[in-house]
C-alpha cells in the first residue's frame, strides 16, 4: 500500500461513523504485515505536511504493532517484521524522535524503549556510538532523549546483567558532565534549558540506582557532578513563566529538575552515604560522601523547607522528599547535631503545620468527599504526600530522640488543646469525645480517627470504652461521608480490642446494615477489612447473617469490578475493593466451616463470580475465587453439578495463562477427587479422567518448565492413587511412566522427593502391579537404588535431606511396606532384606517426628494467636494487584522512590513484614526436619503406618515362614533391636486406636 493510501485508511479511522472505522481498522489489520509496513507508517508520523490527527492515529498504530510483533514472546514463533524493516526503522527512529511533536515523541519513546530493550547491545551494537556522536553536535536533545531510554533498560539490574551500564557510563558521562555544566551556567535559562537537564538528571538517576559506576569513584569527577546538582538545589527556580495553577505548576520543567535533584541526593545519602548500610569496599565512599556533601545538602534542604514557612510555594512531591532526608538524618550524631539548632522552627513552624487539616483538605471535602476519603486511605498518595513525609518524621523524631523531643512536643500539642479548653488534661474524655458532636465534619471524623488510634488501650473506667465505641457507631450515621468512613474504620480497632463481645453483639444487625449502605456509596478495601474483623471475630455467630453477607459482598464485587473496568485509570480503587470483597467472603465461609448447609445456601450467590473469574476476565482476582472454590467443594454436603463445571474452566485457564496460579489450582482439584470420587470415576461428559492426565502429562512433559513450576502435578497423582485405589489400575502405567521421565532429569531436591512418593503410593495402590510396570519399563533396579539413596542422605547437621515432611515419610513407610507383601518370586531375598531394613529405619524416623510435632503442636496452641498487621497486607496487596493487572505506570515509580532507604514508612513496614512468610514453597535447603502442612488430608490418615507394617509382615510369616524365618535370622542386633521397638509401638498405637473409635462411637450415639 502507497502512502496516499495508507493515509486516507488511517483518516478514515477518525471517521465519527462507525462503519467507516470498522472498515479502515480491518485495512489496517490486513496490510499490518506487508513489507515496508511499518516504514509508511513512520514516514506518515514525521511528515510535518500530514495532518496532526492522521500522525498520531499513526503513531499509536505504529507503537502497538513493534511492542506486539518486536521482540514475539515466544522464542520459536515467526517474525512478523522483516529484518530490512527492522533497520531502516532502527536508523530513522533516532533522526527523527528529537524532531517531533511531543504529543509524537511520547509514542516513539515507547517504541525506542521496546526496541531498545529487545536488541540492545546484540542486535543494535552502534546504538550507543550514535548517541556518543550526537552528544557532541546540535542533536543534543534527541541523544539525551535516546541514552534516557537507553539507562533505564539497566535501572534496576544487577551483577552480569548490568554489565552494559560500565560501557555507556565511560563513554557518554564526561560529555554529560560538560553539557550539565554548560546548561546550569547558563545566565537567565530558558524552559528548554530545564527540559535538558531534566533529561541529564533522569539518565544519572537511572546509572547510580543499584550501584555506583566505578567511573564516578573517581573524587574528581563526583566532585563535579556534586557541585552541580548542590548549585541547582541551593539557587532559587525562576519566578517568570511558572504557571500560577497549583497542579501546573508542580509539573513545571524547573520544578521537576528541583525534584529529580533532590531525589538524586536522596538516593546518594541513604544507599550510598550511610556506613550502617555499606559494604566494607564501599564504606570509603560513604565516609567521604558524609564528610563533604551530607552536611551542605541538610542545609540546603532545610533552606527549602523555610520557604513554605513563609508562604512560598514548593511542590508537595519536594517537601515530601525533604523530610525524608530529614528523617533520615536523625538517627546519626553528626547529621543531628546540625539540624538540632534549628529544630524547634522545623518541628513547630514547618512539619506540624504541613500534618494539619488545612484549606485546600476543607475543600476537597466539600466538593468531593469520596476523592477525600480515598486520598486519605490511599497508600500510593502517601508516598507523595507532605503530611505522610512529616508524621515520619515527628514518628522518627521522637522514637530515636525522645530522650530531649518528645515531652517538648507532648507539651506543644497540650497547649493547643489548652486555647481553648483549660479543663483539666484528660486527652481521650475532655478532647475527643465532645469533638463528636462538633459542628464541623472534619473534628468529627478526627475525633473517631483518635478514638480508633486508643481503642486498645487499657482503660481504667470501662465505661469510657463504652462511650466511645457508642460514639464510634453514631458517627456510621453522619451525614458526611468522610465522618462515616473514618467512623467504620475506628470500629475495627474497637472490634479487635473488646473484651467482652456483649457490648457489640446487640448492634450486630444495626452495623452490619451501616456497612452495606456504606459500601454502596464507597469502594474501599479498607471498609471490607472491617467486615473481616467482625466476621472472624463472631465467627460461627455470624452464620444468620452469612447468606445476606454474601449477597451483599457479591452485589458489591460486581459494583467494583464494573467501576475497574469501566475506568482506565490506574489508581481505581474499585479493582482492589473487589479483591477485599472475595476476601472478605472467604472469611465467612471460614467462620460457618462447621455448618455445611449454609454453603448449599450461598452457591448459587456464589458460583456466577466464580464462573465468571475462573476466566481470563478473573485474572486479576483469580487467587481469591480459587479460594472461595476450596471452601465451596471442601464443606459443602457434597459437590453440586454446577460445580462440577467449574473444572472444565481451571483446567482451560491452566493449559492457557494460569500456570503460576497451579499450587492455587491444587487445592480445589484435590476437593474435587477426594470428596467426588464417584463422579470423578464415573462421568464421561466430561471426562474428568481423561482431562486429568492431559493437564498433568503436558505440564511434566515439558522440558521448558521449572521444577518448582510442576510440583502441584506429581501431588495431584498422588491424590488420584489415594482416593481411587484399586479403581484405575489402566491409569498406573501412564502416570509412572510421566513420573519416571520427568524424575530422571529432575534437579530440586524437593521435586525428586514428590516423584518419588508417586512411586511409593502407586505401591501402596498395587505393589504387583507397580514393580511389573517398572520391570516393563526397564527402570526397577533404578528407582530402588535412587530411592535407598534418597533415604539414606543427610546434610552436615546430620538432617535427613529428603523426605522430610511427616506425610512424605508415611507415603514412603506405605509404599515400602506393601512390599513386603509380594510374594518370593516378585521380591526376591535380597531385596527383601533391603526393604525391610529400610522401612524399620524410616518408620523410626517417622515416629521420634510425629512426638516432636505433638509437642510443637502443643506449644502452638499455648500461643496467642497473631493479628495481622493490616498495613502490611494492604502494601502486599496493592503491589500484587498492580503487577497481575499490569497498572504499572504509576507504580512503577515506585522503585525509584528507594523504598529500601527513602522511606521510614516502607522501612517499617519491610521490618514488620519479615514476620509474614509465605509458605508456598519448600525450602530445600533448610535444616528443619519437622516442618509439615497441618492442613494436609488424605484417605491415608486412616492408616497407621506401624500397623499396617506389623500385620504386613505377620501375613508373611503366616503365608510363607520359611522366608520370614530367613529374614529375621540375617538380621543383626541394631535391626532387631529396631524391630522389636517397631513391634511394641504398633500394638501401642492399636490399643490408642481402638480407644479413639470406641469415644467417636459413644459420642455419636450420645448426640
Amino acid at each position: 500500500m502507497d502512502l496516499p493510501s495508507l493515509a486516507v485508511i488511517l483518516q478514515a479511522a477518525l471517521s465519527p461513523n462507525p462503519e467507516e472505522r470498522k472498515a479502515a481498522e480491518q485495512s489496517l489489520n490486513q496490510f499490518q504485515y506487508t513489507p515496508q509496513h511499518l516504514v509508511r507508517l513512520l514516514q506518515i508520523i514525521v511528515d510535518n505536511n500530514c495532518d496532526m490527527a492522521v500522525r498520531q492515529v499513526a503513531s499509536i498504530h505504529f507503537k502497538n504493532f513493534i511492542a506486539k510483533h518486536w521482540s514475539p514472546y515466544e522464542p520459536d514463533a515467526q517474525q512478523k517484521i522483516l529484518q530490512s524493516d527492522k533497520d531502516m526503522v532502527r536508523d530513522h527512529i533516532l533522526v527523527f524522535v528529537a524532531q517531533v511533536p511531543p504529543l509524537l515523541r511520547v509514542q516513539l519513546g515507547e517504541c525506542l524503549k521496546t526496541i531498545i530493550h529487545a536488541d540492545y547491545p546484540e542486535q543494535w551494537p552502534h546504538l550507543l556510538d550514535w548517541v556518543k556522536i550526537n552528544l557532541q553536535d546540535q542533536q543534543v536533545y534527541g541523544a539525551l532523549f535516546v541514552l534516557r531510554i537507553l539507562s533505564r533498560k539497566y535501572e534496576f539490574k544487577s551483577d552480569e546483567e548490568r554489565t552494559p551500564v560500565h560501557r555507556i557510563v565511560e563513554e557518554t558521562f564526561p560529555h554529560l558532565l560538560n553539557i550539565f555544566n554548560r546548561l546550569v551556567h547558563i545566565v537567565n535559562p530558558s524552559l528548554e534549558v530545564s527540559d535538558l537537564i531534566k533529561l541529564i538528571c533522569k539518565i544519572f538517576w537511572s546509572s547510580i540506582y543499584l550501584e555506583i559506576p566505578k567511573q564516578l569513584l573517581d573524587q574528581n569527577v563526583f566532585n563535579a557532578w556534586m557541585m552541580l546538582f548542590l548549585n541547582i538545589l541551593e539557587r532559587p527556580v525562576p519566578l517568570e513563566g511558572q504557571p500560577a495553577d497549583p497542579e501546573l505548576r508542580k509539573s513545571w520543567g524547573w520544578w521537576k529538575v528541583k525534584k529529580w535533584t533532590v531525589h538524586i541526593l536522596n538516593r546518594l545519602y541513604t544507599r550510598f552515604g550511610d556506613l550502617k548500610l555499606q559494604n566494607p569496599e564501599n564504606r570509603a565512599f560513604a565516609q567521604m560522601f558524609q564528610k563533604n556533601f551530607a552536611g551542605k545538602i541538610l542545609e540546603c534542604h532545610l533552606n527549602l523547607l523555610n520557604v513554605v514557612r513563609v508562604g512560598g510555594y514548593l511542590p508537595d512531591r519536594v517537601t515530601n522528599l525533604v523530610l525524608q532526608y530529614l528523617s533520615n538524618s536523625i538517627s546519626k550524631n553528626s547529621m543531628y547535631s546540625l539540624l538540632q539548632p534549628r529544630l524547634d522552627v522545623l518541628l513547630f513552624e514547618i512539619v506540624f503545620p504541613l500534618m494539619c487539616f488545612n484549606d485546600n483538605d476543607q475543600k476537597l471535602w466539600d466538593e468531593d468527599p469520596h476523592e477525600y476519603v480515598r486520598k486519605g486511605y490511599d497508600i500510593i498518595e502517601d508516598l507523595y504526600s507532605p503530611r505522610t513525609a512529616s508524621m515520619d518524621f515527628v514518628s522518627e523524631l521522637v522514637r530515636k530522640r525522645g530522650k530531649e523531643n518528645l515531652q517538648k512536643f507532648i507539651q506543644f500539642v497540650v497547649e493547643i488543646f489548652k486555647r481553648y479548653d483549660e479543663a483539666p488534661l484528660d486527652m481521650l474524655v475532655q478532647h475527643v469525645f465532645p469533638e463528636f458532636s462538633s459542628p464541623v465534619g472534619h473534628l468529627r471524623a478526627k475525633a473517631a480517627w483518635v478514638a480508633g488510634q486508643y481503642a486498645h488501650i487499657n482503660f481504667s473506667d470501662q465505661n469510657n470504652f463504652r462511650k466511645a465505641l457508642q460514639c464510634v457507631v453514631s458517627g456510621m450515621r453522619d451525614p458526611e461521608l468522610p465522618v462515616r468512613v473514618d467512623s467504620v474504620f475506628a470500629l475495627r480497632s474497637f472490634v479487635e480490642a473488646c473484651r467482652d463481645l456483649n457490648e457489640i453483639r446487640p448492634i450486630l444487625p444495626q452495623l452490619l446494615d451501616e456497612f452495606f449502605k456504606l459500601m454502596n456509596e464507597v469502594e474501599n478495601e479498607d471498609l471490607v477489612f472491617t467486615l473481616e474483623t467482625i466476621v472472624d471475630k463472631f465467627g460461627e455467630e455470624m452464620a444468620p447473617y452469612a447468606l445476606g453477607l454474601c449477597q451483599n459482598l457479591a452485589a458489591a464485587f460486581w459494583r467494583c469490578m464494573n467501576t475497574a473496568e469501566a475506568d482506565d485509570d490506574a489508581d481505581d480503587p474499585g479493582a482492589l475493593a473487589a479483591v477485599g470483597c472475595l476476601r472478605a467472603i472467604s472469611t465467612i465461609l471460614e467462620s460457618v466451616s462447621r455448618l455445611p448447609h449454609l454453603f448449599v445456601q450461598v452457591e448459587p450467590t456464589l458460583l456466577p463470580i466464580m464462573h465468571r473469574m475462573l476466566t481470563t476476565d478473573g485474572q486479576e482476582v483469580f487467587e481469591e475465587v480459587l479460594e472461595i472454590v476450596s471452601y465451596m467443594t471442601f464443606f459443602s454436603p457434597s459437590i453440586s453439578l454446577d460445580m462440577w463445571s467449574l473444572w472444565p474452566l481451571m483446567m482451560e485457564a491452566l493449559a492457557d495463562w494460569a500456570i503460576d496460579f497451579f499450587s492455587n489450582i491444587l487445592v480445589p482439584l484435590d476437593n474435587y477427587i477426594s470428596r467426588g470420587a464417584v463422579h470423578f470415576l464415573t462421568c464421561k461428559q466430561p471426562d474428568y479422567q481423561q482431562s486429568l492426565w492431559n493437564m498433568i502429562s503436558s505440564i511434566m512433559a515439558d522440558k521448558n518448565m521449572e521444577d518448582n513450576d510442576i510440583e502441584p502435578a506429581p501431588k495431584l497423582i498422588e491424590v488420584v492413587f489415594q482416593n481411587c485405589r484399586g479403581q484405575v489400575d489402566h491409569w498406573v502405567e501412564p502416570y509412572i511412566r510421566i513420573t519416571v521421565e520427568r524424575l530422571q532429569r529432575s534437579e530440586k531436591a524437593y521435586l525428586r522427593c514428590l516423584l518419588m512418593q508417586v512411586i511409593a503410593d502407586a505401591l501402596y495402590y498395587n505393589a504387583a502391579l507397580t514393580l511389573s510396570i517398572l520391570q516393563k519399563l526397564g527402570v526397577a533396579t533404578e528407582i530402588f537404588n535412587l530411592w535407598f539413596q534418597m533415604l539414606q542422605q543427610v546434610k552436615k547437621s546430620g538432617m535427613r535431606a529428603n523426605f522430610k515432611r511427616e506425610h512424605d515419610k508415611k507415603v514412603c513407610c506405605l509404599g515400602l511396606t506393601s512390599l513386603l507383601a509380594l510374594p518370593a518370586d516378585q521380591l526376591p531375598g535380597e531385596a527383601l532384606d533391603r526393604v525391610f531394613r529400610a522401612t524399620l529405619e524410616l518408620l523410626v524416623a517417622y515416629k521420634d517426628q510425629v512426638a516432636v510435632l505433638d509437642v510443637q503442636r502443643v506449644q502452638r496452641r499455648k500461643k496467642p494467636k497473631m493479628i495481622m498487621i493490616w498495613m502490611v497486607f494492604k502494601l502486599m496487596m496493592r503491589m500484587r494487584m498492580r503487577m497481575v493487572m499490569g497498572l504499572t505506570r504509576k507504580w512503577e515509580l515506585m522503585p525509584r522512590m528507594g523504598m529500601e532507604a527513602d522511606s521510614i514508612k516502607f522501612r517499617k513496614l519491610a521490618e514488620q513484614a519479615k514476620s509474614f512468610r509465605l509458605n508456598d514453597e519448600e525450602d530445600d535447603d533448610s535444616d528443619d526436619d519437622y516442618s509439615d502442612d497441618e492442613e494436609l488430608q488424605s484417605p491415608i490418615d486412616e492408616v497407621d503406618p506401624f500397623v499396617f507394617f506389623v500385620d504386613t509382615v505377620k501375613g508373611m510369616q503366616a503365608s510363607d515362614g520359611l522366608r520370614f524365618q530367613s529374614l529375621t535370622q540375617t538380621l543383626d542386633f541394631h535391626y532387631q533391636a529396631l524391630a522389636h521397638g517397631v513391634a511394641q509401638h504398633a500394638e501401642q498405637r492399636r490399643a490408642e486406636i481402638e480407644k479413639e473409635n470406641l469415644e467417636k462411637s459413644s459420642a455419636s450415639t450420645v448426640s
